[in-house]
């Protein structure tokens, strides 16, 4: 964000146009990663307006020498926490829309039963990802669904870069063992086990 500094100078001493220009900065994002943590639009929205009001308020404790976004990052992160230990579905959630050209389960005429498959593998790597523990499902989100490289991480979440790389790697093995127990007991509310002889969702990460 150019002027960064000027404009956080500003919204330090209660300025509400300078705080409109960074909640349009990092509107977008925003939205993206509390729709990671909950899966759901509508909620995604509110989650992440909320988040921006209550950084609003809590601006006399942000540190004007530091980036914006890491402290901002927390906030949103726990606000989401905080709402999926109140909506146990929401364990269940996974930011899951691809960028263009890179279906994880493409199929260039899926029949019906494909398309069911399909559907049922995505469910499965949201189940899988729900239950994660949160530090490992934010490392996934931010790396394999948002495509931050790891320095960017390291700064987001305010650690070293070989914690990012070995929660990372931890995070991938937790999800993999997941996965394959889905696949052998079913996905839950359905009896349905993903057919032999298609990717299994472990593939994406």
């Amino acid at each position: 964000m150019e002027n960064e500094r000027e404009i956080i100078a500003r919204w330090k001493k209660g300025d509400k146009k300078a705080f409109e220009d960074i909640v349009r900065h990092f509107m977008t994002e925003a939205f993206l990663i509390a729709y990671g943590f909950v899966g759901n639009r509508e909620d995604a929205r509110d989650l992440s307006q909320d988040a921006f009001v209550k950084a609003f308020q809590a601006r006399e404790s942000f540190d004007p020498d530091k980036p914006f976004y890491p402290w901002f990052y927390k906030i949103l992160k726990n606000h989401c926490l905080n709402h999926l230990k109140r909506h146990a579905k929401g364990h269940e959630s996974l930011y899951q829309e691809d960028k263009p050209g890179r279906e994880r389960f493409a199929s260039v005429t899926p029949t019906p039963l494909e398309s069911l498959e399909k559907e049922e593998r995505h469910k499965l790597l949201r189940i899988a990802i729900g239950r994660l523990s949160p530090e490992h499902r934010e490392v996934i989100i931010l790396k394999n669904f948002k495509s931050y490289s790891y320095a960017e991480i390291a700064e987001i979440l305010e650690i070293p870069i070989g914690t990012v790389m070995s929660r990372l790697y931890y995070a991938r093995k937790v999800l993999k063992d997941i996965i394959l127990e889905l696949e052998k007991t079913g996905i839950p509310g359905t009896g349905h086990l993903l057919a032999e002889g298609h990717p299994a969702p472990g593939e994406v990460v």
